[in-house]
């Protein structure tokens, strides 16, 4: 099986072919161009580098959020031309998801984190299973005290991933009760081959789409969404 994987989600823009047990290319870039002048070039070097035939992937994997909004929307159109011009399925990975089966088989419970602006985070908990990640909490945004207090009431030892480990690592040390770690560099940000990991397993288990159904998941409204809702109150209050 071959499959084609991408993640837009945050800070870092990375594409991947993988076939099988084998990673064949990972291009990733972790800088301040945005990811519309970075994902297509960086696909087209891979492709050219391992002369590969985009027409014989089997399925396109796309870290499918939560995140940022833009880089989201950016990986969603980018994804459905693709497909589109392909003929080929998506799956969807949850970013977070993505983010954890970076720690292969770590012992305890792994949590990514997000930074969502608003002293929020998104996040999930999740655990590998005999080999296999095993989701324990479903991604969602929620604040970053509340989530170290339902990690200090489960007792177990957690190891912290994502770009909100820099943002909030102060307040964890300072908080958490439980045994801790952060993982290191290599391991602690969006990697195109982990979404495509966790997109072969999702596709053997029949859960894809059609390109044209493929939606981001936003978990929260976007800024201009919420400053909309609130002129639209006030409005409604003058009325």
């Amino acid at each position: 099986m071959k499959i084609l994987g991408l993640d837009s989600s945050g800070l870092v823009a990375s594409v991947c072919l993988m076939e099988d047990d084998t990673l064949l290319a990972e291009y990733s870039v972790n800088h301040k161009k945005t990811h519309s002048q970075t994902l297509l070039p960086m696909l087209d070097e891979i492709v050219k580098m391992v002369e590969a035939d985009l027409s014989e992937i089997d399925a396109i994997a796309v870290a499918a959020g939560p995140g940022s909004f833009t880089g989201l929307r950016i990986g969603s159109a980018t994804v459905k031309g693709l497909a589109f011009a392909l003929n080929k399925p998506v799956v969807s990975v949850p970013t977070t998801a993505g983010i954890a089966a970076n720690l292969f088989n770590t012992e305890g419970l792994i949590c990514p984190i997000m930074d969502a602006r608003r002293s929020q985070v998104y996040t999930g908990t999740y655990c590998f299973n005999e080999g296999k990640l095993t989701t324990l909490t479903e991604q969602r945004a929620m604040s970053i005290e509340d989530l170290i207090t339902e990690l200090n009431e489960k007792g177990k030892t957690v190891t912290f991933l994502g770009d909100g480990v820099q943002v909030y690592k102060n307040v964890i040390e300072e908080k958490i009760k439980v045994p801790y770690f952060f993982a290191p560099a290599h391991l602690s940000k969006q990697r195109a081959g982990a979404v495509a990991y966790v997109g072969m397993q999702l596709f053997k288990e029949g859960k894809y789409e059609d390109g044209k159904d493929h939606t981001p998941v936003y978990l929260r409204l976007s800024q201009a969404e919420r400053e909309r809702l609130e002129q639209e109150k006030n409005a409604d209050k003058k009325a």
